[in-house]
């Protein structure tokens, strides 16, 4: 999103130390999040355009 890469940085900040069952849930959590975002972006954008053709 954007040029940032929030799903990799949360694995970098943990690299070499072994997730808990809580970090891989926040983990998937993160993933749903960043999932969504870019569904809703995608939508907004096509509402935009729409919007732009019929004014």
């Amino acid at each position: 999103m954007g040029g940032y890469q929030p799903a990799q940085k949360w694995l970098k900040d943990r690299k070499g130390r072994e997730l808990s069952f809580d970090d891989i849930l926040h983990y998937q959590k993160i993933i749903v999040a960043l999932t969504k975002t870019g569904r809703l972006m995608k939508e907004i954008d096509l509402v935009m355009v729409k919007s732009a053709v019929t004014v």
